[in-house]
Order: C-alpha cells, then structure tokens, then sequence
C-alpha cells in the first residue's frame, strides 16, 4: 500500500445497491476505508467476528443501529462496533459518507 491517498484520482469501487468504497490506506492491523451511499441505501445490520469498528461520518447524516439501539448520526459523528456487535446503517442523504476504521485490516477488502 502506498503511503498516500489521493482521493481525486482514486476511483470508487462499486458494491451494489447504491454503495461504493474507497480504500484509504492499510497495514497488517489497521484499515481506512471510505465508503458512499446513495440516498436510502442500506449498510445491512452484521458483525465481524475478527474486526473491530469506528465508523467516522464524513458527510451526509444516517440511522445508526448498534446492538439494537438506533440513533441519527449526522457529520461529525461516529460509532464503534466491537467485533462481534451487530451494526446497520440507513443513508439519509445523497452522498452520505463514512470513514470506516477497521483493525485489523479487512484482507477480504483488498
């Protein structure tokens, strides 16, 4: 991985249903990942079993659900998802983004 990210000529990476990512940098044990959603798309409620999370909002504003408890987060905001916590998310804005944290690195990511 380089040593910096230069988001203009870094191109989105589609995932479907109104969802792309960017990946920002990584080592063996950390991970930054951006990732964009389309106005109602929806972050479909998980939990990692090796990773922790902090999920950092960029811009727009989303319906949280952190093991069961819902909350708007708007810019400036975030949660954390320990590993094994189930999370969701629900864009509420066009070009809603998060910066994902991840540790260790999503290898399934890359």
């Amino acid at each position: 991985m380089a040593h910096f990210f230069d988001n203009l000529n870094t191109p989105w990476t589609e995932l479907g249903d109104g969802i792309r990512r960017k990946i920002v940098g990584h080592t063996p044990d950390l991970m930054s990942v951006l990732v964009q959603f389309d106005k109602g798309a929806i972050g479909i409620a998980h939990a990692h079993e090796a990773h922790d999370q902090i999920a950092f909002v960029v811009a727009g504003s989303f319906e949280i659900d952190v093991a069961g408890v819902k909350q708007i987060l708007k810019a400036g905001d975030a949660f954390v998802a320990p590993r094994l916590v189930w999370h969701g998310a629900v864009a509420l804005e066009q070009g809603s983004i998060l910066l994902d944290q991840f540790s260790p690195r999503r290898d399934d990511f890359l």
